[in-house]
């Protein structure tokens, strides 16, 4: 089976500031504000949707296909893939950009200061479609370039690829219009429960209209687990319990690679959902969003155990 994983890929560089950052910031200056951190260390971590997506999938065995764009440093980070026998084979590198980057300083009170260069991001992944079989493929389109979501929705549609939409954070960049073309045809949407009244919003349908659009909408719920609508009926989907909660950041790609095993495994949509929740429970457990790890004999005992 194909899987097609679009989106994006990303370095996050992950910093600490002994301190708050309120205690450094005069609230009567805040117009002419001009302050610097010290950090007392710096963390790289592979991320990004279509990689984090990836890597949950080869976790399961699968060898998913990337479509992406990278920058010029992409050394480090086809190296990871390699060691995880991931294909980057469909990825573009953009030799005149650095990689998509998120820059974090956390603060000893967890608040956080984020800068995002999209790099690499900004140029679509020309992938050629020529030689994927529908009948052996599914998809899912994930954040990433804007241009790149579009253009791999039309395609899907017209080759007969049955694909899942995921506009998460790129939802304040698109159109009504745009937007509603690419929900239109997808197997499932799917989305956390802010990003659905997000849609519900931008596009002015709601959901009995968006489930006309796509035929499965899943809402995920953090700790309250997920919930799965078709136009017949709503499936409570109960979040897999984790040894500890560390990191909740990346358990949503993570649900969504377990989600795409169970759909080529020919499971039914509430069996796939659930095999996404015990994957996003390995993911937040650790710091990070492509650090978890499992065994397939660890994945089995955890979805057997988890109430259904």
């Amino acid at each position: 089976m194909n899987i097609l994983v679009s989106g994006s890929l990303a370095y996050d560089r992950i910093m600490d500031f002994q301190g708050r950052f309120s205690d450094h910031i005069l609230p009567d200056k805040i117009h002419v504000l001009n302050v610097s951190f010290t950090v007392n260390n710096l963390t790289e971590k592979f991320g990004g949707t279509a990689g984090n997506i990836a890597y949950g999938l080869s976790l399961l065995g699968e060898k998913p296909l990337i479509l992406a764009t990278i920058g010029r440093d992409y050394h480090n980070y086809f190296d990871w893939l390699t060691k995880n026998n991931i294909s980057h084979d469909g990825i573009r590198i953009i030799e005149q950009e650095l990689t998509a980057g998120a820059y974090i300083t956390t603060d000893q009170a967890d608040n956080q200061i984020t800068g995002f260069n999209p790099g690499a991001m900004k140029f679509v992944s020309s992938f050629d479609f020529g030689e994927i079989s529908p009948r052996k493929s599914i998809a899912i389109i994930a954040p990433g370039n804007l241009e790149d979501m579009m253009n791999c929705s039309a395609m899907y549609k017209s080759k007969g690829i049955d694909y899942i939409f995921d506009p998460g954070q790129s939802l304040p960049m698109w159109s009504s219009s745009d937007l509603i073309k690419c929900i239109d045809g997808s197997k499932i949407m799917i989305s956390n429960d802010y990003e659905l009244e997000l849609i519900i919003n931008k596009t002015g349908l709601d959901k009995k209209k968006l489930l006309q659009q796509t035929n499965i909408i899943i809402t995920t719920l953090g700790e309250f687990g997920s919930l799965v609508c078709t136009p017949d009926c709503e499936i409570d989907i109960p979040a897999a319990k984790p040894k500890e909660i560390v990191d909740p950041t990346g358990a949503g790609d993570a649900y969504r690679a377990g989600l795409i095993k169970g759909l080529i495994q020919n499971l039914n949509i509430k069996q796939s959902a659930e095999m996404g929740s015990v994957c996003a429970s390995f993911a937040v457990e650790c710091y990070g969003t492509q650090e978890y790890y499992f065994s397939l004999m660890d994945f089995e005992k955890r979805l057997f155990t988890t109430p259904q």
